[in-house]
C-alpha cells in the first residue's frame, strides 16, 4: 500500500466511527434548533427585528429584542457546525460523484422550489400583466434577484459542500487533527471571531443582505460565524472531537453562552435604570465591537456547550424523537408557511403581542412538523 492509499485508508477509518450511523445526540439538537428557527420567525411581528417580514404587528414586545439577538447569536451557526460535521463522512462513503449528486438534489432541489414559489408570489404582487419569463428577467437584470427566504441557508450548504468537493479533489491526503481544543484554543477563537466581525460590520451591520453573483442571498455580519463555524466542523469529524471533549468541557462553555445570552435579556432593563447605549449592529463605534465580542461569547459557548450536553445528556431517542428528527430538514423547508398563516389568521385578534407570540409558536410548531412529515410522504421527497 502506498503512503497515499494508507493516509486515504485511515481518514476513511477515522470519520467511520462517528459518521457511519445518525447520531441520535445530534438529531435531538438538531430537532431543537428547528424549533428554535420556527419560534424566531413566528415572533417577527410582534417584536423590534430589523428583518423583512409580511405581516407586522401594531405593538411590539421589546423581549422579543433580546429573544432575536441572542438566536442570531448562535442558531444558526450551530447549524453549519453540524452540517460540517456530517460533511467528510458523507464524502467518505459515496465519492465526488455521488457526493456531489446526493447534496445537489437535496439542497437544490428545495432551493429552486422555494425560489420558484417566492417568485410565482412576486409575480402576483408585481407582475402587472408583463409575461412571466419576461417580468423574471427584468426582475434578475434590476439586481432584485430571486428570493430564496430561509433557504438561503440550504443555498450556502450547496456552495460550501461543492467547495468542499473540489478542495477534496485537489488535497488528497488531508491531515487529521491531533485532538479535540482546549479552553485556551476556544476562546482564542472567540477572539478571533469577533475582532473579524467587528472588521466587516464597519462596512456590512447587521440585517444588511448582499447577494453572491446577484443570486445567493447572504449577510456579511454573521458570514464569519457562518463559515468558520462550518470549517470547525469539518475538522471536529476528523478530530472526532464529539467524543473526545470532555464533559467538562462542554458544560463551563455553555455556562459562558448561558451567562451572556442572560446579560442580553438584562441589557434592556439596565437601559431603562440609566445604562448607556452598549450595543450597535455595526459602524465605526465601539458598541459595535462589543457587541461582537459578546456575541462571539454567546456564539461560541452555545457551540460548543451544546452538542457535548446532547452528547451527555440528552442522546437518548424515543418514538416521538426520532419522528420529529427524521422530519427536521422538511420541517424547515415548509415552516415558514404555517407559521405565516397563522400569523395573518391573528392579525384581527386584540391581544398583547407576547400573547399572539405563544399562540402562533403553540399552533405553528406542530402544523410545521406536521407539514414536514408529509412533505416527506410525497414521491420521491425521501431522497431529497
Amino acid at each position: 500500500m502506498t503512503t497515499r492509499a494508507l493516509r486515504t485508508w485511515v481518514e476513511q477509518r477515522a470519520v467511520a466511527g462517528v459518521q457511519s450511523e445518525r447520531v441520535a445526540a445530534i438529531d435531538n439538537l438538531r430537532v431543537l434548533l428547528t424549533v428554535l428557527v420556527i419560534a424566531h420567525h413566528a415572533g417577527q411581528p410582534y417584536g423590534p427585528t430589523g428583518g423583512q417580514w409580511p405581516i407586522f404587528n401594531d405593538d411590539r414586545a421589546w423581549v422579543l429584542g433580546p429573544f432575536f439577538s441572542v438566536n442570531a447569536a448562535f442558531f444558526m451557526g450551530l447549524f453549519f457546525l453540524i452540517s460540517g460535521y456530517f460533511l467528510p463522512g458523507a464524502f467518505e462513503r459515496k465519492g465526488a460523484r455521488r457526493f456531489i449528486a446526493d447534496r445537489s438534489l437535496r439542497l437544490g432541489v428545495p432551493v429552486l422550489a422555494t425560489a420558484a414559489l417566492f417568485a410565482l408570489i412576486g409575480y402576483g404582487e408585481r407582475g402587472d400583466g408583463a409575461p412571466f419569463l419576461a417580468w423574471l428577467a427584468g426582475e434578475l437584470g434590476t439586481g432584485n434577484g430571486i428570493e430564496l427566504g430561509h433557504m438561503w441557508f440550504a443555498a450556502h450548504l450547496l456552495l460550501y459542500a461543492l467547495l468542499y468537493a473540489a478542495w477534496r479533489s485537489v488535497v488528497h491526503g488531508v491531515p487529521l487533527e491531533s485532538g479535540p481544543p482546549g479552553h485556551r484554543q476556544i476562546l482564542g477563537y472567540a477572539l478571533v471571531l469577533a475582532g473579524v466581525t467587528a472588521l466587516v460590520r464597519l462596512w456590512y451591520p447587521i440585517d444588511r443582505w448582499e447577494r453572491l453573483w446577484g443570486i445567493v442571498p447572504f449577510e456579511p455580519a454573521h458570514l464569519p460565524q457562518y463559515v468558520s463555524l462550518f470549517v470547525l466542523g469539518i475538522c471536529a469529524a476528523r478530530g472526532d472531537w464529539l467524543r473526545r471533549m470532555p464533559a467538562s468541557t462542554g458544560a463551563i462553555w455553555l455556562g459562558v453562552g448561558l451567562g451572556a445570552a442572560a446579560l442580553r435579556y438584562l441589557y434592556p432593563l439596565g437601559r431603562e435604570a440609566g445604562l448607556p447605549a452598549l450595543i450597535a449592529g455595526g459602524g465605526a463605534g465601539w458598541g459595535n465591537g462589543l457587541w461582537s465580542v459578546w456575541e462571539a461569547l454567546i456564539c461560541t459557548g452555545m457551540c460548543v456547550g451544546l452538542p457535548l450536553v446532547f452528547r451527555d445528556q440528552l442522546g437518548r431517542q424515543n418514538a416521538l424523537l426520532r419522528l420529529l428528527a427524521a422530519a427536521s430538514y422538511a420541517t424547515y423547508v415548509v415552516h415558514l408557511w404555517p407559521v405565516i398563516g397563522v400569523q395573518f389568521a391573528l392579525a384581527p385578534l386584540a391581544a398583547p403581542p407576547l400573547v399572539k407570540f405563544a399562540l402562533v409558536v403553540l399552533a405553528g410548531l406542530p402544523l410545521s412538523f406536521a407539514a414536514g412529515m408529509l412533505l416527506r410522504r410525497l414521491p420521491g421527497a425521501r431522497h431529497i
